[in-house]
C-alpha cells in the first residue's frame, strides 16, 4: 500500500474516532451545555439534530478509512462537512458569539478539512 492511501486512512479514522468521542457524549449534555454556556437550549431538537447528523459523519468518515481510493469522491462532500462547521464558528467568535473554546473545536474542524484535501490529492490517480 503506498503512501497516499495510508494516509487518507489515518486521517479518515482518526478523524471518525475522534468526532464520536467528542459527539456521542453530548447525547447526555444538554443541560450541562445550557448551564456552562447560557442560555439553556430552547430549541432540543437543533442541537440533537446538530449531534445526529455530526455523528453520522463520523461513521462516514471510518467507512471512507477502509477503502479511501473507491470512496474518493465523498472526501469532497467530507470536505464540505468541515467547512460548515468552522467557517460560521470563526464568523460567529468575530462577532462575539461565540466563547474562545468553541472558536478552538471550529479551528480544529477546518485543521482536518485540510488533511480532507490533502488525503484526496495524494489519492488521485490510485488503481
Amino acid at each position: 500500500m503506498n503512501f497516499g492511501v495510508t494516509f487518507a486512512r489515518r486521517v479518515f479514522l482518526f478523524a471518525g474516532v475522534i468526532g464520536l468521542l467528542t459527539l456521542l457524549p453530548q447525547y447526555f449534555m444538554e443541560g450541562r451545555i445550557g448551564r456552562d454556556y447560557p442560555p439553556p437550549i430552547t430549541h432540543p431538537e437543533h442541537f440533537y439534530g446538530f449531534v445526529g447528523v455530526g455523528t453520522v459523519w463520523q461513521i462516514l468518515f471510518l467507512i471512507i478509512a477502509r477503502d479511501p481510493v473507491r470512496l474518493r469522491p465523498a472526501m469532497l462532500a467530507a470536505v464540505l462537512e468541515k467547512l460548515s462547521f468552522g467557517v460560521p464558528v470563526i464568523v460567529l467568535y468575530l462577532q462575539g458569539r461565540l466563547p474562545a473554546m468553541i472558536l478552538g473545536f471550529g479551528l480544529f474542524d477546518l485543521f482536518l478539512g485540510l488533511l480532507f484535501v490533502i488525503g484526496y490529492r495524494v489519492t488521485g490517480g490510485q488503481p
